[in-house]
């Protein structure tokens, strides 16, 4: 057994990389697969969300590329948009300073932003089968000089209908590529794929590990992007953090949100890599001898933070690696006291919150976000209680003076009222609260276990939950349901419990989706093809 990623083989620009994300000791599957994939092996990987396989594959495809080649030289697959950001966005993280560009290429993005980025030159595509193959009919990805391929959650594209195009896009890489197949479990389509296309493949196998932490209450808020430093805001007016640390994933996010802060009147400091010895002493002074409540950190600045009475620790980003959510939330509810893990979610980050909540053992309550009316009245709350503490002290002599003084003058009630005021400060307008009425709930947020509300090809009418689409491709195109499922989720990122039922005649087929999502499908799928064959999808017409 390694210790450490330094004995994995791995070059000291990648080893910093992964050091300023937080990470510290290799998790099981990246131990087995990181070495070999370094040796050149093809590697078929049965592991679970959860294990830390991204960094896995990603680690040693980013040592062999070659950053003055600027040509795909890696090509990961995914099964979802979602999916295929996140991979995209770990590849940026673990190759920072190496001169490697990083392409993603998917669904419901204009394809001219994509075609811009291919023209100047990449070394990584992320992408989703479907995309893939619509860049590789346009002629404007040459898959040729790609020499590693990733198959990510094989079992998931197996499921959404891929596995044809899956085997088309291998078909267009270079023979003697290196492959290496990750999926949860190994379905006989996926095994007869790996033995088509893969090089006596090494197997490894790894369980996901179940973490709990029951001492530490975990919540989580579903966040629009614009909307996250109000909502912080709130959390904070509402919580009133004893002291907190709220992570950030870079040193820029950082500086920025502390001056953020700072304009809001929050005791806040930065924690970064950026600051000396001198600088970190001073701030964890600070810290420690509660003169500022909020300190903000990255996970590299944070590691062996020893300091006992922290309240609150705040995924402002959530990480892209649940062991470091596991780390982060763990600076709280030491030394007997109780702990508090709030995260702060975006529709983007929806699939991998996901991910941390099965690596955590359990669900993550999620909590609606108070109300102005509720930060008012928790403020009350809390004045009410120092008001009862100080009135069992001694010492009220001189005030109780003042107040005879100005008995004969005023009202005592309504001079008790003018200090309140004074103390609590002014009455927000709770009619002018933007963020009361929070959106409606992402598709991507709403429970996997909820029932499809389409059972059957019935609709409600025109004005009902159901609208029924038509698609010029059927059976006699060789066309299953989970092709349409597929290009639905993938080219307008719809989850496929909220598709409903699925109708495959001779040269059309239909299906009920969400009459809200209509517009954004039918602009989404104006370019998709299927089978490849290139489609037309219109609202469904019964005839008369």
């Amino acid at each position: 057994m390694v210790s450490s990623f330094s004995d994995l083989g791995l070059s000291e620009t990648t080893l910093n990389a992964i050091l300023e994300l937080g990470y510290e000791e290799p998790t099981a599957v990246q131990e087995q697969t990181i070495r070999l994939m370094l040796e050149g092996s093809d590697v078929i990987a049965q592991a679970q969300t959860g294990t830390g396989k991204t960094a896995a594959f990603a680690l040693p495809i980013i040592q062999n590329l070659d950053p003055n080649v600027h040509t795909p030289q890696a090509l990961i697959l995914t099964p979802t948009r979602e999916l295929a950001i996140q991979v995209a966005e770990a590849f940026q993280s673990y190759s920072k300073h190496q001169g490697i560009s990083i392409l993603a290429i998917y669904g419901g993005q204009p394809i001219e932003r994509q075609l811009r980025a291919l023209e100047r030159g990449v070394q990584v595509v992320v992408g989703t089968p479907g995309r893939v193959m619509d860049h590789i009919r346009r002629k404007t990805l040459r898959l040729a000089p790609v020499r590693m391929v990733v198959l990510d959650e094989a079992d998931e594209m197996l499921n959404m209908g891929f596995i044809e195009d899956i085997e088309i896009i291998l078909k267009e890489t270079a023979k003697d590529r290196q492959t290496a197949l990750f999926s949860a479990t190994m379905p006989a389509p996926i095994a007869a794929l790996a033995r088509r296309y893969m090089h006596d493949a090494k197997r490894v196998t790894v369980a996901a590990e179940k973490r709990s932490i029951p001492q530490i209450r975990q919540s989580f808020y579903e966040v629009g992007k614009r909307d996250k430093f109000e909502v912080l805001s709130r959390i904070l007016d509402y919580e009133v953090p004893t002291a907190a640390i709220i992570f950030c994933r870079t040193k820029l996010e950082v500086d920025s949100l502390v001056q953020r802060l700072t304009a809001r009147s929050h005791a806040a400091e930065a924690l970064h890599g950026d600051l000396n010895q001198m600088q970190r002493d001073r701030v964890m002074g600070k810290f420690r001898s509660e003169q500022i409540d909020l300190l903000v950190a990255t996970d590299v600045a944070a590691r062996g933070l020893d300091v006992d009475h922290i309240s609150h620790v705040i995924n402002y980003d959530i990480p892209l690696d649940p062991e470091i959510y596991i780390h982060r939330i763990g600076r709280t509810g030491r030394a007997g006291r109780s702990g508090l893990a709030i995260s702060l979610v975006t529709n983007r980050e929806a699939r991998l919150w996901q991910i941390i909540q099965r690596t955590t053992g359990k669900p993550i309550q999620k909590n609606k976000l108070p109300t102005l009316g509720d930060v008012v009245n928790r403020r009350r709350e809390r004045f009410k209680d120092t008001l009862r503490e100080t009135l069992a002290d001694e010492g009220l002599e001189p005030f109780l003076k003042m107040v005879d003084e100005m008995g004969d003058e005023f009202n005592p009630r309504d001079m008790a009222a003018v200090a309140f005021k004074l103390l609590l400060g002014a009455t927000p307008d709770i009619s002018e609260d933007r963020l009361a009425e929070p959106e409606e709930r992402p598709q991507s947020f709403r429970d996997q276990r909820e029932p499809r509300r389409y059972k059957d090809s019935k609709r409600s009418g025109p004005d009902g939950e159901a609208t029924r689409l038509k698609i010029d491709v059927g059976r006699d195109e060789g066309v299953r349901p989970g092709d349409i499922v597929g290009a639905i989720a993938n080219e307008a990122d719809l989850p496929g419990y909220a598709i409903g039922a699925i109708e495959i005649h001779g040269h059309y087929s239909t299906v009920d989706v969400p009459s809200k999502q209509v517009p954004h499908i039918l602009l989404a799928l104006k370019e998709t093809s299927i089978r490849n064959h290139k489609i037309n999808i219109s609202i469904f017409k019964v005839s008369k």
